[in-house]
């Protein structure tokens, strides 16, 4: 049979597409989604076959048009918005935090807001600190919202569905570096199909290292993994996908079988959530570690523009394989 290939941001699209067509209540609203196709040519197309009612570019006001969408989502509609970049939702704070996340709770369950938010996330396109950086976990400290983090064609497809069926807010956060991203398929029916946004997922099986990571950081890590096979050791590489609600226990069971854990995220490490997760596993599973936790994460400036410093600020796979080393008590 012959293989197709599909880059991620095809299937962010399809998905898009699917839902646009197969839900009159849905619609994208966001800067640059119409005319111009999406920052990341993500919607184009859109507005030629789906219309103006239901693509809509609006005024650069995130607070604005993220607070418009959660009073669609509750008056019946299904918006997705799109935030052009993670550092521009911090613009919809108030919206988000103190709005969507906590309707559900204020109301004692009588209103729900189930809107959808994408942005974009990340380091590597020399867009410097206005339009770089990782803040997805700070959103997961948020009660009352999903945090997704796809890293794959099927999870770029598939959450988005899962999203736009559930009651509550879920936040999409795409790395700017996958939109490229190919991956090879038999069929359509390969990667368009449903996905849990409540689990993680075990993307290589292995013995002796839990590598723990989501979003661009996965395929670093899947690369250091097929490194360190040839020297012998087999790491288990765990994708996160869902940040919010954290699921431990797959991260758990796995360091519980490994007894070592390598935690790699871009964000900063001061703060971040592979410091939640470091935590999880010293108060739950801290008698199955044979070394300590180590972690892989973002240099703490902001992102520089210049690309080799761009690159030293942001996990790389050399970094990963000196910390599996380390935990393995191969000093290299």
């Amino acid at each position: 049979m012959n293989q197709t290939t599909v880059t991620y941001r095809e299937a962010i699209k399809a998905g898009l597409a699917e839902a646009l067509r197969s839900d009159d209540r849905v619609f994208i609203m966001g800067e640059d989604v119409g005319r111009y196709g999406g920052t990341y040519a993500v919607t184009m197309g859109f507005l030629e076959e789906f219309g103006e009612a239901r693509i809509r570019d609006t005024p650069l006001s995130e607070s604005g048009f993220v607070g418009a969408g959660i009073g669609a989502a509750m008056g019946g509609m299904r918006p997705i918005v799109e935030v052009m970049t993670v550092n521009f939702c911090l613009l919809a704070l108030d919206q988000i935090v103190n709005t969507a996340a906590t309707m559900r709770h204020m109301s004692g369950g009588n209103f729900s807001v189930p809107l959808v938010i994408r942005m974009a996330t990340g380091a590597g396109r020399q867009l410097a600190a206005q339009h770089s950086h990782s803040l997805e976990g700070w959103l997961a400290h948020i009660p009352g919202i999903k945090i997704l983090t796809p890293a794959t064609v099927t999870d770029g497809y598939g959450m988005l569905g899962a999203a736009l069926a559930d009651p509550d807010p879920v936040l999409i956060f795409e790395h700017v570096m996958l939109y490229n991203h190919k991956e090879r398929y038999d069929s359509p029916e390969d990667w368009q199909r449903p996905v849990d946004i409540e689990k993680a997922a075990i993307r290589r099986e292995g013995g002796d290292v839990s590598l723990i990571t989501y979003g661009g950081c996965l395929w670093k890590a899947l690369d250091a993994a097929e490194q360190l096979s040839q020297e012998g050791i087999q790491a288990e590489v765990i994708d996160l996908r869902v940040l919010r609600p954290l699921d431990t226990r797959t991260i758990l069971d796995s360091v519980v079988k490994t007894n070592r854990a390598v935690i790699v995220e871009e964000a900063w490490r001061s703060g971040s959530l592979s410091a939640e997760i470091g935590m999880q596993i010293a108060e739950r599973a801290f008698y199955d570690l044979d070394a300590p936790i180590q972690r892989v994460c973002g240099a703490e400036v902001p992102i520089p523009y210049p690309k080799h410093l761009e690159d030293a600020a942001v996990p790389q796979v050399p970094q990963i394989l000196a910390a599996v080393r380390e935990v393995m008590g191969r000093h290299v």
